[in-house]
C-alpha cells in the first residue's frame, strides 16, 4: 500500500490511466462513491466493488463481464444490523480472517512496534460498523476471480 500525499486532480490524471483495477468497496447502502470509479472505468480499468453507489449503475450499463461485484446487498446489510451484527460470528467461522486479525493484533506486520495496529484489530473484532468481516470471504473469492481474469 502506498499513501499518495497531496492527492488531487493533477495526481489523479497520472494515476487513473495507469490503473488495471479500481477497488470500490464501500459497504452496500452507504452511497460512499463519487465519480472516481467512472473515471477509472472510462480509462480501461476493471472494477471490483460492492453493490453500492455508482457501482450499481455501472454494472447495469457495462454488464457483468466488465465489473466484479461481491458482498452483501443493501437488504442483507440492513438485516444483519437488525439482528445486532457481531463480527465475531464471521471471524470464528473463517480461519484465514481469524489469523489475519490475530497477526494485526500481535504485531506480526510491525515487529518493532507490535501494538501499532492493535486498534484496527479491536475495531474489526468489536466495532465493525462497515461489516468488513461479513464481506471478507466474498471479497477474497472475488479477488481470486479477478486474478484468474488477469492470467
Amino acid at each position: 500500500v502506498i499513501y499518495l500525499e497531496n492527492y488531487r486532480v493533477t495526481l489523479a490524471e497520472k494515476i487513473i490511466p495507469a490503473a488495471d483495477l479500481s477497488e470500490q468497496i464501500s459497504t452496500a447502502g452507504t452511497e460512499a462513491s463519487g465519480t472516481g470509479n467512472m473515471k477509472f472505468m472510462l480509462n480501461g480499468s476493471l472494477t471490483i466493488g460492492t453493490l453500492d453507489g455508482a457501482n450499481v449503475e455501472m454494472k447495469e450499463e457495462m454488464g457483468d463481464e466488465n465489473i466484479f461485484i461481491f458482498g452483501l446487498t443493501v437488504e442483507e446489510v440492513e438485516d444483519l444490523m437488525k439482528k445486532n451484527y457481531n463480527s465475531g460470528d464471521f471471524i470464528s467461522k473463517n480461519a484465514e480472517l481469524k489469523l489475519c486479525i490475530e497477526q494485526i493484533e500481535n504485531g506480526f506486520f510491525t515487529p518493532n512496534e507490535p501494538d501499532l495496529f492493535k486498534d484496527i484489530a479491536n475495531t474489526l473484532k468489536f466495532g465493525d460498523r462497515y461489516l468488513l468481516c461479513a464481506d471478507y470471504e466474498a471479497y477474497i473469492q472475488c479477488q481470486d476471480e479477478v486474478n484468474r481474469a488477469y492470467e
